[in-house]
C-alpha cells in the first residue's frame, strides 16, 4: 500500500500553518511551524506570490494531507463527488469526513488521523459488529464503530478511552468512551466540517 513516508513536519510547514498531523505534538512548542515557520528547502524563506493555480494547488494539497490521501485517491473521491447530488466540493468534504480512520480520530479513540489510520489497518475496530481493516472503508449514517473486545483490556486503549470521554465530538456522531463504541449519527453538515481548506478552490483547479 502507497503512503507517505517521509517527515510529516515540513508537510505543515510547506501549507504554512498547523494541519495538526501528529496529535498532541502540534499543540506544544515542539510544534515545527511555531519553531520555524516558513516552508522547507534552500528557498523556502524566499517565498514568492502565488499564482491562481498556485493558490488553488495550496488547497487541494492542504486537504489531501489533512486527511492522508495519495494524488489518486483524492482524484477518486473527487470524481465521486461530481456524481452526487449537491455541492461538490461539499460532497468532496463529506467523503472524507466519513472515512473508518477520520471517523475512529473524531470519536476520540486515536490522537491523529495518522494513529487512526495505522489502528485501523491494524484491525483493532470493527463496524457494525464486523472487523475492519481498510481506512479508508466509507461509513455510512447508523454504522457503529467499535473498539474490539480483545484490544479494550490493552493500555494504549485505556488511556485513549479517557481522552475521548473529554474530547468533543462533532454533532453528527456519538460516542460512548465507557463502552469504546461510537454511532454516526447523520453525515456532517459543511459547517460542522471544522478543516481550514476552501473546497471551491479544489473544485476550480479539477474543472480545468
Amino acid at each position: 500500500m502507497a503512503r507517505y513516508t517521509e517527515a510529516t513536519c515540513r508537510l505543515c510547514r510547506r501549507e504554512g500553518m498547523k494541519l495538526f498531523l501528529k496529535g498532541d505534538r502540534c499543540y506544544t512548542a515542539k510544534c515545527a511551524v511555531e519553531r520555524r515557520g516558513y516552508a522547507p528547502g534552500q528557498h523556502g524563506q524566499n517565498r514568492k506570490k502565488l499564482s491562481e493555480y498556485g493558490v488553488q494547488l495550496r488547497e487541494k494539497q492542504k486537504a489531501r494531507r489533512i486527511y492522508g490521501v495519495l494524488e489518486r485517491q483524492f482524484r477518486r473521491y473527487y470524481e465521486l463527488a461530481t456524481r452526487m447530488k449537491g455541492m461538490t466540493g461539499v460532497n468532496l468534504l463529506t467523503l472524507l469526513e466519513t472515512r473508518l480512520d477520520n471517523v475512529v480520530y473524531r470519536l476520540g479513540f486515536a490522537r491523529s488521523r495518522a494513529e487512526a489510520r495505522q489502528l485501523v489497518r491494524h484491525g483493532h475496530f470493527a463496524v457494525n459488529g464486523r472487523k475492519v481493516s481498510i481506512p479508508s472503508f466509507r461509513v455510512r449514517p447508523g454504522d457503529e464503530v467499535t473498539v474490539r473486545e480483545r484490544s479494550r483490556t490493552r493500555p494504549l486503549f485505556e488511556e485513549l478511552a479517557q481522552v475521548a470521554a473529554v474530547r468533543t465530538v462533532p454533532a453528527w456522531l456519538e460516542s460512548s468512551p465507557t463502552e469504546f463504541k461510537g454511532r454516526v449519527v447523520r453525515l456532517p453538515e459543511r459547517e460542522e466540517i471544522d478543516v481550514p481548506v476552501q473546497e471551491h478552490l479544489i473544485v476550480e483547479l479539477y474543472s480545468k
